[in-house]
């Protein structure tokens, strides 16, 4: 595998990371959220933070076919 290809590898590596670290974070945003108000946060944010989710899932997907992002955040709530 010549520079190129491994700089390639690295980057898309780098950006599945990054999406996956992404949508936890989402996840402790509301988890803390829910915590704080003793109650779901708003659905404005649980709507917004559906899209981010998805996003992010799309952006990952592209480097990291067939990996369990996918079925991870299904998961959540």
């Amino acid at each position: 595998m010549d520079e190129t290809n491994k700089i390639k590898e690295m980057l898309g590596d780098l950006l599945w990371l990054n999406a996956v670290i992404a949508t936890e974070m989402i996840q402790i945003t509301e988890n803390t959220s829910t915590l704080v108000r003793n109650a779901s946060p708003p659905a404005r944010c649980l709507e917004e933070h559906q899209s981010l989710r998805a996003m992010a899932l799309t952006i990952a997907e592209k480097y990291q076919k067939g990996s369990i992002l996918r079925e991870h955040l299904t998961g959540h709530r």
